[in-house]
């Protein structure tokens, strides 16, 4: 019996911490949208250090941008490192990201390709952009233009970016970005 009210009493601990991260992320992602990101900051690292995905991504957004922080891109990949962990689609994209561009991380371009593909699997447009684009170039994995057309076509696709994707390309065609010309001609 002792042990039972042990048990009970650490899972009700546990559920609050929850509750309370939960709370903390909400509370921190409403000022970070509102654009109070001083006021955000530490609500979301209160969050993130409880180990809550979503407000770990924010975070790091936060130390790429400048966001009610002075910009640090070591801080950043780390707080992307932690929600990547645990399968958070966004931070795995951004890990692709820091690893392509060298950005608080060496770059690597087998591991930035590792990152994007993580995320393409769970349907992000921008990383299945990312992943298509590493298909077409070659850049960390064998060219594949077949799976390269697949994954582009993917994400123009895609609910939440496909569109913004889709003119962003058209924009960097017409400013006469080659890969953009070639991206659109493929996925026709």
């Amino acid at each position: 019996m002792r042990n039972f009210l042990t048990i009970l009493m650490l899972a009700s601990c546990m559920a609050v911490g929850a509750q309370s991260s939960e709370k903390l992320y909400t509370e921190g992602k409403a000022l970070y949208d509102a654009k109070k990101y001083e006021q955000a900051i530490p609500k979301l690292r209160a969050s993130a250090e409880k180990g809550h995905k979503k407000a770990q991504y924010r975070l790091g957004r936060c130390y790429d941008k400048g966001y009610g922080v002075r910009e640090d891109d070591k801080l950043a990949f780390s707080w992307y490192m932690k929600g990547a962990a645990q399968g958070h689609a966004k931070s795995q994209y951004q890990v692709g990201k820091c690893y392509k561009n060298g950005e608080g991380v060496e770059k690597n371009r087998v591991k930035a390709f590792q990152y994007f593909e993580k995320a393409a699997k769970q349907d992000n447009g921008k990383a299945q952009l990312a992943l298509g684009k590493c298909y077409l170039k070659g850049k960390g994995v064998a060219a594949d233009r077949a799976k390269a057309i697949s994954w582009l076509r993917k994400a123009v696709k895609d609910e939440q970016d496909g569109e913004e994707i889709l003119q962003e390309l058209r924009a960097e065609a017409a400013a006469g970005d080659v890969d953009a010309k070639l991206i659109l001609s493929l996925i026709k």
